[in-house]
């Protein structure tokens, strides 16, 4: 969100802006955007107060039914006039609380709670995201199509053409973003057909997640005025590139960014003895990590593809590193930045920047060494094939579940066991279903 100043309060960055309702708004364990709209007359009491929520009704918070209301506390600073969706709409941003405390379930609440840790060991995280996503529409038949019908393009990606026909959906977001003050710098066709990229500026770290929060949103809502469905799925094709959420990383200390090498990096990167242990952290729990950057069954049709249509899934399979090489876990395009490549579109972007920023300041206070340049440390294996060992890996890490459980006090329930068992259901509820698959394989086979 624009940066505000602390002295605004709600009530005055709604006049200012001509709003005349709120969506106040946070999002759940899975990252499905829930909100209440509040009208300006009751600004005030949003501000002090907050908005009420059944938590059990709200889905992945870790409540029951019979649990207390969960008051949605607002933050002004990501207070976002929303003008082009609706006139005198704005968003603002919440953190659930429960009984007058931050609940721990609530991702927002779990990423500032990393946000602290950095500070503590002295370091600012600041972080670029990329958000990949399909425009389609759906078939009378059920099944679905690029929204453009002439994008059939065994390689679309980058087509000026491509781009063209679908000019009014991209400049409205792109004028969207750069009237929210994101500095929107490129839209493009990506590597599958009806799949698209818009990006803007990094920013602090809860900033973006925040961002990505919003621009989901918006995508959203924009392309169904058109009759589109913007899809954030990872893998809605078999044959088609999926869509990432890469994130690009970076560490400042006292303003001072930690990366660039004081002198010459003998690895030929440019960068620090930090950065490198910040790079072998990430590469250490890539396993557990996945788990929480690709997060649903679909995720594993991406980094499990083999091939496409244009001839590179642009998934990694194995947690290594390496210069400005899209084929690594972790990319270092500059000195400046690494970007993780592992997670999806389906990403809750809170808990996502979080596990990252735990596990690369945990390499940092363990001075860990990545290995050499396209290797993954001392014990490089293979990314997990599917969401249940994604979730075994995740248990097993007690750094990754450490950040799940991260907002959680001393006698709380742990978030990151409430977490892997929705995981697992949902990888069992996909098991037991039976798909076209395996009728056409097992019909008549037997």
């Amino acid at each position: 969100m624009t940066t505000t100043p602390p002295s605004k309060g709600l009530a005055e960055l709604a006049a200012e802006s001509g709003t005349k309702f709120i969506l106040a708004l946070f999002v759940d364990l899975r990252g499905k955007p829930c909100a209440k709209l509040v009208p300006v007359e009751a600004v005030d009491l949003l501000a002090t107060d907050g908005v009420g929520f059944a938590g059990y009704a709200v889905g992945a918070m870790g409540q029951e039914p019979k649990d207390p209301d969960m008051m949605a506390i607002p933050d002004p600073a990501s207070f976002t006039p929303i003008p082009f969706i609706r006139e005198g709409l704005a968003i603002v941003h919440c953190d659930p609380h429960v009984e007058g405390k931050p609940w721990p379930f609530a991702p927002r609440v779990i990423l500032k709670s990393l946000i602290q840790r950095a500070a503590d060991a002295g370091f600012e995280p600041w972080v670029g995201a990329e958000v990949e996503y399909f425009l389609l529409t759906r078939n009378p038949d059920g099944s679905l199509s690029p929204a453009d019908a002439a994008d059939t393009a065994a390689q679309p990606c980058y087509d000026a053409r491509g781009v063209t026909r679908m000019y009014e959906h991209l400049t409205t977001i792109s004028s969207a973003m750069n009237q929210l003050g994101w500095s929107n710098y490129a839209n493009d066709h990506e590597d599958g057909n009806g799949q698209f990229e818009q990006n803007f500026e990094y920013a602090e770290a809860l900033t973006t997640a925040d961002r990505v929060v919003t621009l989901r949103y918006l995508l959203s809502m924009i392309a169904a005025e058109r009759g589109m469905i913007a899809t954030f799925m990872p893998k809605p094709f078999a044959d088609r590139t999926g869509s990432g959420l890469h994130l690009h990383l970076s560490l400042t200390a006292g303003g001072s960014p930690v990366f660039p090498a004081d002198e010459d990096d003998p690895r030929g990167l440019g960068l620090s003895p930090t950065a490198y242990s910040f790079i072998g952290g990430i590469l250490d729990h890539a396993c557990a990590l996945q788990a929480v950057v690709a997060p649903t069954v679909n995720s594993y049709k991406r980094t499990g593809a083999t091939t496409t249509t244009s001839g590179a899934s642009w998934a990694p399979k194995l947690p290594t590193y390496g210069g400005n090489d899209r084929t690594h876990y972790l990319r270092v395009p500059d000195n400046q930045r690494v970007e993780l490549r592992g997670g999806d579109g389906s990403a809750n972007p809170y808990l996502a920047i979080a596990a990252a920023l735990g596990a690369g300041i945990d390499g940092i206070k363990r001075s860990l060494d990545p290995g050499d340049i396209g290797s993954g440390g001392a014990n490089a294996k293979h990314l997990p094939p599917t969401l249940l060992h994604a979730v075994d890996e995740l248990q097993a890490d007690p750094l990754v579940t450490g950040v799940l459980d991260a907002g959680a006090a001393d006698g709380d329930p742990a978030v990151s066991a409430y977490f892997a068992t929705l995981k697992r259901e949902e990888f069992f509820n996909y098991h037991g279903a039976v798909s076209p698959w395996e009728i056409d394989n097992y019909l008549t086979a037997f």
